[in-house]
């Protein structure tokens, strides 16, 4: 079967994967030289009555939670569809900070529904890309023939409707699913035909395999790199070294545009403090950020060898020489135990809060072979199969998660004490999101509002009251 692409863009009521859902899911099918196939998809995914929307993502978006329950699918109606008819073998699923935020809604949706949140961008030939950090890098190395926006503050940005205005391309709904992914193939478009060459190689650096071969620990070397984390006047993009390993099979890399003096004789609590900041500490006007973060194999980063500031005076481009670069190296090559030191940093470093709720327990750990056969087994069952259907799960997390899927897409086939405890746990997560929707609706009554941003907050108060 020939490689498509599908292009997808989703509205969330929130912005956490594991807290928030999807609201609008919209896609598009082409071909590798970016010429549709099919019609466009634009769907609603019904929000349950479980979950407070975020009062801001109803103005930017538009969508009330009554349109999605008037218009949309339940979300386990999504989910079979999702796998089903979009993210068939073969497919490469592509978005705009797709690989950071849409895949993550994606994933725990999955999850929720009693799917594998992960062979759908890898099984059969499927994969996934992500056009943000290939517009960073062809932005810093090859912005010829296109246009780039700036923002009010004369600073890059690089945010899709921006780039869409400056480049004549229509994109007349930003933050509607569907015009963001139209908008989104026509920026891909532009790519591909003033620089093809840097186009079709990102496209190859999609595999994590690819990309080992450039960044590894067996044969360290700087190469280039962007990257939401760097810095906005150098275009996200700088050149990097592979400093030691991270957690996952990843790597950490230290940014050598900055010097490793201060940081090399830190002591490992004093790394320590500096990696695990909160954000008023980073603001702080003395606070020295350490220039290293993890590379993620398996998240699409682009990357590239130092050849390609060879050519087109790229080196200028990012405001780096090589001379600076060989002595920032052979400082850090130098420097005794910082590697060990950051690597132990980061390995105890927790990756997230801890959750008691299921629905936020996806990273906690990967199903038996059992286990994945008794989720296959769930979400083949009929509503009416479902009332009596009660697996032997290994893994503690199934039986609450099963409790919510039935609930929230077959409330008929819970039995009296199944609903007794589902309406206990929806009162505590009704609880636990109110105060800051209460927050965000009243700071939202002290603006001028439009009469369509009244009635999407008079909607958003129906939602609370009901």
């Amino acid at each position: 079967m020939a490689k498509t692409f599908f292009f997808y863009d989703l509205e969330t009521s929130g912005l956490s994967a594991r807290e928030d859902r999807i609201m609008q899911f919209a896609g598009q099918r082409t071909d590798l030289e970016l010429n549709k196939v099919g019609e466009p998809i634009n769907i609603m995914v019904k929000l349950n009555d479980d979950t407070l929307p975020a009062p801001e993502a109803l103005l930017i978006t538009g969508i009330t939670p009554q349109q999605t329950v008037e218009e949309g699918y339940s979300e386990a109606e999504f989910a079979k569809m999702a796998v089903e008819e979009f993210f068939t073998p073969d497919t490469i699923a592509i978005g705009y900070n797709s690989v950071r935020f849409d895949d993550e809604f994606m994933r725990h949706l999955l999850w929720r529904n009693f799917y594998d949140p992960y062979e759908w961008v890898w099984k059969d030939g499927r994969s996934r890309w992500d056009i943000l950090d290939v517009v960073r890098l062809t932005r810093a190395l090859r912005p010829e023939g296109i246009k780039w926006p700036v923002d009010d503050e004369g600073q890059p940005t690089n945010k899709l409707e921006l780039i869409t205005k400056v480049n004549g391309i229509s994109h007349d709904n930003a933050h509607d699913a569907l015009s963001d992914v139209e908008a989104l193939i026509d920026v891909a478009r532009l790519i591909r035909q003033h620089q093809p060459q840097l186009y079709e190689y990102l496209f190859k650096m999609r595999d994590k395999k690819q990309v080992q071969q450039l960044v590894n620990l067996d044969d360290k070397k700087p190469f280039v790199y962007a990257s939401g984390r760097y810095d906005r006047p150098y275009q996200k993009t700088t050149i990097a070294f592979p400093l030691t390993s991270a957690p996952h099979n990843n790597v950490l890399v230290y940014d050598l545009r900055y010097d490793p003096k201060p940081f090399i004789n830190l002591s490992q609590a004093e790394i320590e403090q500096k990696v695990n900041a909160s954000w008023q500490e980073r603001q702080a006007e003395d606070f020295q950020a350490l220039p290293i973060k993890p590379l993620q194999y398996n998240r699409c980063p682009a990357v590239a060898p130092l050849g390609v500031l060879a050519q087109n005076d790229g080196w200028d481009k990012i405001s780096l020489d090589q001379k600076t670069i060989e002595k920032h190296l052979k400082l850090l090559l130098a420097a005794d135990g910082f590697a060990e030191k950051v690597r132990t940093v980061y390995e105890n470093r927790p990756e997230f809060a801890k959750s008691d709720d299921p629905e936020a327990q996806l990273y906690d750990g990967f199903l038996s072979d059992a286990d994945r056969l008794r989720v296959e087994a769930v979400r083949n069952s009929t509503p009416k199969q479902l009332v009596d259907f009660h697996p032997e799960f290994q893994d503690e997390r199934l039986p609450e998660l099963l409790l919510h899927y039935k609930a929230r897409n077959f409330s008929r086939s819970l039995s009296e004490d199944e609903m007794r405890s589902w309406e206990e746990w929806r009162a505590k997560r009704l609880s636990r999101q109110l105060p800051k929707v209460l927050e965000s609706l009243q700071q939202i009554a002290s603006r001028d509002l439009s009469e369509q941003e009244q009635f999407l907050m008079t909607e958003m108060n129906l939602w609370l009251e009901s």
